[in-house]
């Protein structure tokens, strides 16, 4: 019994979200915008597309923001929110002058 409350005290002080990862959109398919949205949102944020997967349940663009830096976005998948921005590191673009 003691034991059974505790559990319960625990789950009352930490609401459910706390428990849910971060890095995952829990959204069943049919609530989903379509890809078409997530390429105007894109377009909207001044972005140039160059994949848009699905990982984790959530989209994730890859392409360039507006400045030319690559970028990783995830995007929840029924607000079309922006969960996270990731600026990426160009390793792969030739030094200027070669």
């Amino acid at each position: 019994m003691k034991k059974t409350l505790t559990i319960l005290c625990f789950l009352a002080v930490f609401p459910a979200g706390v428990v849910l990862a971060d890095d995952e959109c829990l959204v069943p398919m049919a609530d989903w915008q379509p890809r078409d949205a997530v390429v105007r949102l894109a377009e909207e944020n001044g972005w140039t597309v160059r994949r848009i997967k699905i990982d984790d349940g959530c989209y994730e663009v890859d392409g360039r923001d507006a400045e030319g830096r690559r970028i990783e976005a995830t995007v929840h998948p029924a607000t079309l929110q922006v969960i996270e921005l990731e600026y990426e590191d160009d390793d792969d673009r030739p030094a200027s002058g070669s």
